[in-house]
């Protein structure tokens, strides 16, 4: 996958690649479980994705919002808003991939309290 943001194309071509379908296939796989997640959001359902994190639509109320440019008060309506929750796993696993970037770089990492050591030369 290249780029900055993943798109459908790159999660077809990462099934393609992994599974081994077609890609047709691939692109009809990605296609399904994301409108099988729509479908349960719409509905009210909470999407959990083990080892991933879970998804759910939440109910905001109705609140007063002020204008930043001319500092009026705005009344901002009740919505509904989607959240995500990422679990404990895959949380786990980006600040592990942080700090290894981070010890690559030389830049100290988030987790890190000492100093490191020059290397002699």
């Amino acid at each position: 996958m290249t780029g900055t943001t993943v798109t459908r194309a790159d999660l077809s071509e990462a099934v393609y690649q992994e599974v081994g379908l077609s890609r047709n296939d691939s692109a009809t796989l990605v296609e399904t479980i994301l409108n099988e997640m729509v479908e349960s959001l719409t509905r009210g359902e909470t999407v959990k994705v083990s080892s991933f994190g879970s998804f759910s639509v939440r109910q905001k109320g109705q609140r007063i919002g002020r204008n930043p440019k001319t500092g009026e008060e705005v009344p901002i309506l009740p919505r509904k808003v989607l959240v995500f929750r990422a679990s404990h796993v895959l949380k786990n696993k980006i600040n592990r991939a942080l700090s290894k970037a981070a010890a690559k770089t030389g830049a100290a990492g988030p987790t890190s309290g000492t100093a490191t050591p020059a290397p002699k030369t």
